[in-house]
């Protein structure tokens, strides 16, 4: 164990570039370049604010990612329960003092960017749920104790973030939790018991949910219902996609968004934009590079010999699949709108921001996949 620290310790700069996966770095690259052309497209073909903004929160983040790949693992395995607990107080503070917008407080004005915690929350609940699991043996992993505290260190976060509300959010964040309770190891018999608790609490938990959170569940078994109102987002999205046909439209051809029948379509509804000027073809090459994405950080995960940077990878592959396929559920119609970006691509500093720093924790794993970890 001391020798195979010691090896990794002692890698030149030149010897982490090599170890660095270019593959990955590539499918980043590029799905913030075809981000970048969908946010131009969304502008009318003009470089204004969005796509503006998008470059350059892309270019700093990108180029944070590479500078943070380089930190060892050791250290994002140490900073694992401090992560989690800095965004708890930042989710407070932004539900106490952050920025008000549709009757939500989610932002924290930091002047540079409006930073929304419940986005690096995604990323903290893994690396804290890797860092918990990493030293337990499996035989105590379905111990009452070891079960009941990741449960309360899940439900905090998802509490604050729907006190805020934002309950597309918190779903997902819920989500990426229990997929690292599930990989660690934890009898398959309690998410079956947990998945008929739900089903159970179900019509009594929707009494609880906001009006507008209400119709979007109404609208999504029946968009034609209010076409003009809840539904129009849905059935404006159903129709730009399926007009992109096999090839698509064109770049800048679109005439659902030209003519300005998309809503939101730099945010959470970018791919219905790019589905319509690319058709079926360009949407199956763009799954191709989030698929190669995904697989190549599972493959990161497969090859580290520490039990943090295995699970964190697993993880995080598996949550980066779970927000691209609600997205795209979401926009052709096959879920209820729940607010969930497309990662890299979508608009928002906060997401992008959170999806960097786990790609750069994946490439940290990848350096010193050699590493073990006391």
């Amino acid at each position: 164990m001391f020798q195979q620290t010691s090896f990794t310790n002692q890698l030149t700069f030149f010897q982490k570039i090599k170890a660095l996966d270019f593959i990955l770095i590539l499918c980043v690259l590029v799905l913030g370049v075809v981000g970048t052309f969908s946010m131009y497209s969304s502008e009318g073909g003009q470089f204004l604010y969005y796509t503006k903004n998008h470059v350059i929160r892309f270019t700093v983040f990108f180029s944070f990612m590479l500078f943070f790949s380089f930190i060892r693992i050791k250290f994002w395995h140490s900073l694992g329960y401090f992560f989690y607990f800095v965004v708890i107080l930042l989710l407070i503070y932004a539900s106490l003092y952050g920025i008000t917008v549709s009757g939500s407080k989610r932002w924290i004005n930091l002047y540079f960017v409006n930073l929304q915690p419940s986005e690096l929350m995604k990323i903290a609940i893994i690396i804290c749920f890797a860092k918990y699991y990493h030293r337990m043996q499996i035989s105590n992993v379905n111990k009452l104790k070891n079960l009941l505290i990741p449960i309360i260190i899940l439900i905090i976060p998802i509490l604050l973030v729907l006190s805020q509300p934002d309950l597309g959010t918190s779903i997902l964040i819920a989500l990426s939790g229990i997929v690292v309770i599930w990989l660690s190891g934890v009898n398959i018999k309690y998410f079956i018991y947990f998945s008929l608790a739900l089903i159970v609490s179900a019509p009594f938990a929707i009494s609880f949910l906001k009006p507008y959170q209400k119709l979007r569940i109404l609208t999504f078994f029946d968009p034609d219902r209010d076409p003009l109102g809840a539904g129009y987002q849905i059935v404006q999205s159903k129709i730009a996609v399926g007009s992109g046909g096999l090839t698509g439209k064109g770049f800048l051809k679109g005439t659902q968004n030209y003519l300005e029948f998309l809503p939101e379509k730099h945010t959470d509804f970018i791919f219905t934009l790019f589905s319509e000027e690319f058709g079926f073809l360009g949407s199956l090459l763009l799954l191709l590079v989030y698929s190669i994405m995904i697989y190549r950080i599972i493959s990161i995960g497969y090859i580290s010999r520490n039990f943090f940077g295995k699970l964190y990878c697993y993880g995080f592959g598996s949550a980066i699949f779970i927000y691209v396929v609600v997205n795209m559920s979401m926009v052709l119609g096959l879920l209820p709108i729940v607010g969930s970006p497309l990662p890299i691509m979508s608009y928002g500093g906060s997401s992008m921001l959170a999806t960097m720093i786990g790609i750069s924790i994946v490439m940290s794993s990848k350096i010193y996949h050699q590493q073990l970890i006391a």
